[in-house]
């Protein structure tokens, strides 16, 4: 079997470079993890055999992450949001609806938020030595092998491009020169030594666990009794995701392919051929955002019914727009806000910094909450304890102000938003303690390019204007609103 042909897809404004191998009744996307380069992995021997075994049973997609390998470069660790856009555009650019994710090493992490957020495009999940929690997350009590292992990969860095990393990944192959030379090209080849360094921080900060059960796909964990990733990471992977399977196989080597391939080969091979399809998903991962007018009762009496309605109609129009140009959906509206639905946190937190910035042009203040969690579909609807979080999550934020659960702080961890954070609460008929983030001030309107739609700059505001030579109480309430921001202490 040859290798494949490496095309290009396109996510967003990156190039993302794929390949696709065999003809099974199964498909599936392999999601690396730290290292890869979809030309050089045919040149090793043990990884290659391991990827034609995979390809015998199953059309095989296999791609580099943006900024390693023989993708578009990056200037930071990518973010889970842009990874997972860039699993879709593979999966559309090779004619993939529906397909089994095989997430290795990092990858395992990326393939459980991906299964839990497009269940509708994940047949079933393979987690093979995954991590599931990063060394540097506080409340991790990683192994100490887990850091141990940490250490070691981070003194491999200093010598990047020496196939030092070999002694880490496959003990086994280590003491032969000839792999480590090939080793060492294989780590040129996939990145520089600073964004080396950038993925493997942003790997040992990353946690997943609250997002492990509401996977809703059938899962089977894999993990090497003496890899060097911790078997417990594996356990605890199985133990959070429902009906999850867990084998745990004899050897020390992280490489795919390295040791007895043949057996872990096998266990995927019946895993994906021998299950029947899942029941279709009723329950979604989902970024729920809760908008709110601040005020909105004292504005209608100022207003009157006539001119309030018309501040209302411009108001929900520039949250509709936004939310299209985030690619959110619009799921209700409640009373004077909105409730909808991301598959990102960071898009949702964009967008309601959006609709904040255009409502005070309107005289509106806005205030808004954003949790990520597992939904209940009900037709269009979207219910249960993560939209009633994200309802009381925004019931405490101030007018103009953005706040988000602990959860959606993690998940966009390594973005260019940043988060205040405003302690511990109770919400309101939820259990427990919940840790809230506002977004800084400004900090979050600038969005990627491929995320903006030809809006021109000024027209809330020439509409607004439009409005207020209309309605001349209109006028009287922005300039009361305008003098209440500038009135001290106000």
């Amino acid at each position: 079997m040859p290798a494949p042909e490496t095309r290009y897809a396109k996510s967003g404004d990156v190039n993302v470079a794929y390949q696709v191998l065999g003809e099974g009744p199964v498909g599936l996307v392999y999601v690396w993890g730290w290292l890869s380069h979809l030309d050089f992995q045919w040149t090793e021997p043990t990884l290659a055999g391991f990827l034609r075994r995979l390809a015998g049973f199953s059309r095989l997609i296999m791609f580099d992450k943006r900024g390693t390998g023989l993708s578009d470069p990056v200037g930071a660790a990518p973010t889970f949001e842009e990874r997972m856009d860039d699993i879709r555009a593979v999966m559309d650019a090779a004619g993939s609806q529906r397909a089994a994710l095989l997430g290795f090493s990092q990858g395992a992490a990326l393939s459980v938020l991906f299964a839990a957020t497009y269940p509708d495009r994940a047949t079933a999940l393979i987690l093979y030595d995954g991590i599931a929690v990063g060394g540097l997350v506080d409340e991790g009590r990683p192994d100490p092998r887990w850091t141990e292992s940490a250490r070691r990969v981070w003194e491999t860095i200093d010598h990047w491009g020496e196939g030092e990393t070999m002694r880490w990944i496959a003990p086994t192959l280590a003491n032969s020169a000839v792999q480590r030379r090939f080793w060492g090209r294989f780590e040129r080849a996939s990145m520089s030594p600073g964004m080396a360094r950038a993925l493997w921080e942003a790997i040992q900060r990353m946690d997943v666990r609250s997002i492990l059960p509401t996977v809703r796909v059938p899962t089977l964990v894999l993990h090497h009794e003496n890899s060097p990733i911790p078997a417990t990471q594996g356990k605890l992977m199985a133990e959070l995701i429902p009906g999850a399977r867990y084998v745990e196989l004899p050897g020390r080597d992280h490489l795919p392919g390295a040791g007895d391939s043949e057996a872990i080969a096998c266990e995927i091979e019946e895993f994906l051929t021998g299950g029947r399809p899942g029941a279709p998903p009723d329950r979604v991962l989902a970024t729920v955002l809760i908008t709110d007018i601040a005020d909105s009762t004292r504005h209608a009496a100022e207003l009157g019914d006539s001119a309030w309605s018309q501040l209302r109609e411009r108001h929900d129009a520039l949250t509709r727009s936004q939310l299209g140009r985030f690619r959110g959906r619009e799921v209700k509206q409640t009373g004077d806000g909105f409730l909808a639905s991301f598959d990102g946190p960071a898009r949702a937190i964009r967008c309601a910094a959006a609709v904040r910035d255009e409502a005070r042009e309107l005289g509106l203040e806005i205030r808004a909450g954003v949790h990520t969690g597992e939904c209940e579909l009900i037709g269009e609807d979207l219910a249960g304890l993560a939209v009633h979080v994200a309802a009381r999550v925004a019931a405490k934020a101030q007018p103009n102000e953005i706040l988000v659960s602990r959860t959606v702080r993690d998940l966009v961890m390594g973005s260019s938003i940043e988060l205040a954070d405003r302690g511990a609460h109770e919400l309101k008929g939820v259990p427990g303690e919940w840790r809230l983030f506002a977004v800084e001030a400004d900090q979050a309107s600038a969005t990627p390019s491929d995320q903006l739609s030809p809006l021109r700059p000024g027209v809330t505001e020439r509409v607004a204007r439009l409005l207020v030579r209309r309605t001349p109480g209109l006028a009287l309430a922005r300039a009361g609103t305008r003098a209440m921001r500038r009135r001290p202490g106000s």
